[in-house]
């Protein structure tokens, strides 16, 4: 292989109007679709020959950690750092992510990812615990359980791939609700357990997930999803059950 052949879906402003654009770059071995991106970027030059705009897209730790860089590659949601181009079919199509406004090219804006985290309340609170000793133990079992669900990197790929997050839902998405559950795993996160399940029982909640089960399979991280929602749901059952009784 001496060179790889990508075409890319580009826009130059949010509101734009999108343009396929062809590149050639030469391949390297053990080349990603960030180098080869830094490759265009470094010389943006398009396949004609032509002189053209860099093209723009997100990344960070290139170690598949901070998310940032995801995008669809040949029409499947990927991280762009550990996607190796030699296993790629050519020419290789590039696209920003669709279940998120458009920034510029390839970069999109996650913002109601970081909001869905507020509206659960993903966070461990912790004011007025600090001096109050060491707290419970957690079993080794809940410590395993609890360091998959922490690996979510709010990358995107679950809502991508859920057909449930469109233009017409509201749906919170698998990786909010992921968080739920291990929040409400923790001793000190459990405080919020129940503001968390009444935030998921609102419009848009965990009653809009299809059960398309697409999320656990699009997860660069491998995170159950579909048994986090299992779980979530069985929580919220017992929820609904107490507010009966307490009524």
């Amino acid at each position: 292989m001496k060179n790889v052949y990508f075409k890319i879906k580009r826009r130059d402003q949010p509101n734009g109007e999108a343009y396929w654009e062809e590149f050639e770059v030469e391949y390297k071995p053990g080349m990603n679709v960030i180098s080869a991106l830094m490759e265009i970027q470094r010389n943006p030059v398009n396949a004609k020959g032509k002189k053209t705009t860099p093209v723009v897209w997100d990344s960070n730790c290139l170690e598949e950690v901070c998310g940032a860089c995801s995008m669809l590659v040949n029409g499947k949601v990927r991280q762009a750092c550990s996607t190796l181009v030699a296993k790629l079919t050519q020419p290789i199509t590039i696209e920003p992510m669709s279940k998120f406004p458009c920034v510029r090219d390839l970069r999109v804006d996650r913002s109601k990812m970081f909001e869905s985290l507020k509206r659960v309340k993903a966070w461990v609170p912790i004011d007025g615990t600090y001096n109050l000793g060491a707290g419970p133990r957690m079993s080794p079992k809940e410590q395993q359980i609890g360091y998959e669900l922490a690996r979510c990197m709010t990358c995107g790929c679950c809502l991508e791939a859920c057909p449930q997050v469109n233009d017409k839902s509201d749906f919170i998405g698998a990786a909010a609700i992921s968080q739920v559950r291990l929040f409400n795993m923790h001793p000190t996160g459990r405080m919020y357990k129940d503001d968390r399940l009444d935030a998921l029982m609102g419009k848009g909640g965990i009653g809009d997930c299809g059960n398309a089960q697409n999320c656990v399979q699009a997860c660069p991280k491998e995170i159950p999803l579909t048994t986090s929602i299992a779980e979530v749901e069985r929580q919220m059952t017992g929820r609904v059950f107490k507010k009966l009784l307490s009524d």
